[in-house]
């Protein structure tokens, strides 16, 4: 197989509790096509059912899309630890809808993906956006958080890889790494229950 002439479909995705963008991108031989990008706005309520809904429509979209690898942004976390844990569990829906329907997920940092995407890794939002729609040929910018989805999707074309993309799928579960975090976790979880009459 002729790497240069294989079509990958790749689905970006920018998590976020009350909008979650995505962006779904062919790339082939280093040309771009774009394929479909939009945001799935998320209803008031209750957590768990916000977070359904973020699994349940991006589930559907991955089945419209048909996509074969999908890429999510690495946390940052901030000084507001209430709303790094709330977009942690809205990123736990996004990752839990693409491991489900097979796809192999990496990870790349916002500086990455600037870089990737401007050659800047300290680019604002409307310069994402602006370069986004230039790599795509757009005939408009697309919307910010489809935007910030596109250029994951464009940083993972562009990367081959080489940026340390983590690549996660239901193996991992199985690897050796994995069981000694499990070991690990039940060791700690029978150090911290309190023993009888303590």
């Amino acid at each position: 197989m002729d790497v240069r002439t294989t079509t990958v479909r790749i689905l970006g995705i920018d998590p976020g509790l009350n909008c979650t963008g995505f962006g779904v991108i062919e790339a082939c031989g280093g040309q771009l096509r774009h394929v479909a990008a939009g945001v799935i706005r998320v209803p008031p309520g209750e957590l768990a059912q916000r977070l359904a809904h973020i699994l349940a429509e991006l589930a559907a979209v991955i089945r419209a899309t048909q996509p074969t690898e999908a890429v999510v942004e690495k946390v940052f976390v901030n000084v507001n630890a209430k709303s790094t844990l709330l977009l942690g569990q809205a990123r736990g829906a996004v990752l839990c809808a693409a491991v489900t329907a097979g796809l192999n997920v990496h990870e790349y940092t916002a500086l990455q993906v600037k870089q990737a995407v401007v050659g800047y890794g300290k680019a604002d939002k409307i310069q994402v956006q602006k370069m986004v729609q230039r790599l795509l040929g757009l005939g408009r910018a697309p919307a910010r958080d489809a935007a910030d989805a596109l250029a994951c999707s464009i940083c993972h074309a562009h990367s081959g890889g080489a940026l340390r993309a983590v690549r996660l799928s239901k193996s991992t579960s199985r690897s050796a790494r994995g069981r000694r975090a499990r070991a690990a976790w039940s060791e700690f979880a029978l150090r911290s229950v309190p023993k009888a009459g303590s």
